[in-house]
């Protein structure tokens, strides 16, 4: 089937395309009825199945639903050999998806410093300061999560914000520093990292990045956007001296962190926002030994266009590994950068730098290249746009793309993040069936510096507009693009329903998600951007039996306790995958 879908004229390729994902629907499916395998009883089912809204109880046979009901329902379902699992009352609900993280991303910043939680910048230098005097000579030394506008004060001296790196050169001036910002679009890199990288005075900024400098056109350290891959290529180089067996290693360590991780906050399946073919193949390894415990629908690194020519056809997955590892899309392609680093494109200057309007990171005329050879072979397409400017372009280039090839609008195109829109690009989510992949906690923690960077009237237009662009009918799938955030949904659920700061301040409260608007944009609209709605996303007879348990119910609590629950079970397939040590009833 796969030769055919590869074969012939475009019309042909995607009308094989959708043969091939038409998969079992749960109307399709069907149980040799006897004993389940797995009965969950006693607790409040949220199934998001608008058909069977609610029930107490839950059966599975295999990896898949066979039964939703009361108590007295599902008894039938209780043999001998069945596992029962004693709800007491707590909610259960469908896997969280979230539709947009970096899942080698998380692992591997499991493996750095975390600096989320640094108030300043010398909290920063004193953690580097600790790793250097533990360091080998020459190693790297890595961390992520820093932003400045979170700090309690701006380091001095600074530009825009940002401090000069004189202070991390001289607690490690042997050992090579990167400190990722929070945002994944900049770093900052101390002296032996710029020597590393031939980075002077006179070396020019790359095309769609940012060497930082002074006024008087000193390099403080800070690399935006591409400029970062002056010294990711240096520190490769390192890494490529390693051994097979090092990398191996390495890479399964970082799988499994990721994994555990994703578990232990009840996400059951992730989509990856972009793995170069080589990391597919390892993960295509691993899943098929049974390494992987939670779904992955992993995009194709769109940087090169050609490579994606050469490879993408034979790269198509879906539901490989019992339904584990899905290849069907290309992504992240980067158009803009981020709020938080001045980089976010936007068709006015920003307001608390008028110098700049941002950063076009990837040239509209390569997304458009790599946007085609993507139609060709059936594949979605995701692009990270952030800013207004951002947004509109690549909405009219989708635009123009779905005139030519009105086929295309099935393929479920996408726009990640999506986080400022001008009140025109609004509607044109839905009219265009563009998918907006947004992540919730974005809001909340971008909150209490977007009318700092962009004024009252502009974030009022269009920032974190979920509430317009629900009712102009665009469907919103939720996601943290973790590491950038936390993992963990129920920080996130709770900023879709409340927008409240860590302040107290509620960030354009008209915005907020129902909580049954929050819970479906991470499950059900989640499954539907990632093509698995047939499988996943709600607790229906027939689909995979990919469940979390609370410990407490988010969709009746006072909001103000939504940030309390916490994951006490997680099930894959009807497989354990992850359990909390509770030490009393549910509630706790």
């Amino acid at each position: 089937m796969k030769a055919a879908a590869m074969a012939g004229i475009l019309s042909v390729a995607l009308g094989q395309h959708a043969i091939h994902a038409q998969r079992q629907s749960p109307q399709r499916w069907y149980w040799q009825r006897g004993p389940a395998d797995l009965v969950l009883r006693h607790g409040r089912v949220v199934t998001m199945d608008a058909r069977q809204p609610e029930g107490e109880a839950v059966a599975v046979a295999g990896h898949r639903i066979v039964a939703v009901g009361t108590d007295t329902d599902l008894q039938r379902y209780i043999g001998p050999t069945t596992r029962v699992v004693d709800l007491r009352g707590r909610l259960l609900i469908p896997g969280f998806i979230d539709a947009h993280a970096h899942f080698m991303g998380i692992g591997q910043s499991l493996k750095q410093l975390d600096l989320t939680k640094a108030h300043t910048w010398d909290d920063i230098v004193q953690m580097v300061a600790a790793a250097a005097k533990q360091a080998k000579p020459g190693a790297w030394i890595e961390g992520r999560g820093w932003h400045q506008a979170k700090w309690d004060r701006s380091p001095e001296p600074n530009v825009d914000g940002l401090p000069y790196n004189d202070s991390l050169s001289r607690v490690s001036p042997n050992n090579p520093v990167i400190l990722t910002h929070a945002s994944g679009h900049g770093i900052i890199v101390n002296a032996k990292a710029m020597e590393l990288a031939g980075i002077g005075p006179t070396t020019p900024n790359p095309p769609g990045g940012e060497i930082v400098r002074d006024a008087r056109g000193h390099a403080i350290g800070m690399l935006r956007d591409r400029a970062a891959g002056l010294v990711r290529r240096v520190q490769q180089q390192q890494l490529d001296t390693r051994t097979p067996a090092e990398v191996e290693a390495d890479a399964e360590e970082t799988v499994r962190l990721a994994a555990h991780d994703l578990a232990s906050k009840g996400v059951t399946t992730a989509s990856d926002e972009g793995e170069s073919f080589k990391t597919i193949d390892f993960l295509k390894t691993l899943v098929g030994r049974g390494q992987v415990p939670i779904r992955l629908w992993v995009l194709v690194n769109g940087e090169s266009p050609e490579d994606l020519a050469a490879k993408l056809p034979s790269y198509w997955l879906d539901g490989y590994g019992d339904d584990h590892l899905s290849v069907r899309g290309i992504g992240e392609i980067t158009a803009d950068g981020a709020l938080g680093t001045h980089s976010a494109w936007f068709l006015k200057p920003y307001t608390d730098d008028p110098s700049t309007s941002g950063l076009n990171v990837t040239p509209v005329a390569r997304i458009r290249q790599m946007a085609e050879i993507a139609l060709k072979d059936g594949f979605q397409v995701s692009v990270h746009a952030i800013g207004d400017r951002a947004n509109h372009e690549v909405l009219d280039l989708f635009e123009a793309i779905f005139k030519a090839h009105p086929e295309a609008r099935d393929l479920r195109w996408r726009i990640e993040h999506a986080q400022h829109l001008t009140a025109a690009d609004i509607p044109r989510f839905a009219q265009l069936h563009v998918i907006a992949s947004m992540q919730a906690l974005h809001a909340c923690s971008d909150g209490p510096y977007v009318v700092q960077r962009l004024g009252e009237a502009r974030a009022a237009e269009g920032a974190y507009a979920w509430r317009k662009l629900m009712d102009r009918g665009a469907i919103i799938a939720n996601g943290t693009d973790a590491p950038v955030e936390d993992v963990d949904p129920i920080p996130n659920f709770d900023c879709a329903v409340t927008r409240r700061l860590k302040d107290g301040r509620t960030f354009f409260p008209d915005e907020r998600m129902t909580r049954a608007e929050a819970l479906r944009s991470y499950t059900l609209n989640a499954a539907y951007a990632l093509f698995q709605d047939d499988r996943l996303g709600s607790i229906t007879p027939g689909k995979l039996a990919d469940l979390v348990v609370l410990s407490k119910d988010i969709m009746t609590i006072p909001a103000g306790q939504i940030g309390t629950a916490k994951v006490d079970q997680t099930y894959v397939g009807g497989k354990l995958v992850y359990e909390r040590t509770v030490t009393s009833g549910g509630g706790q």
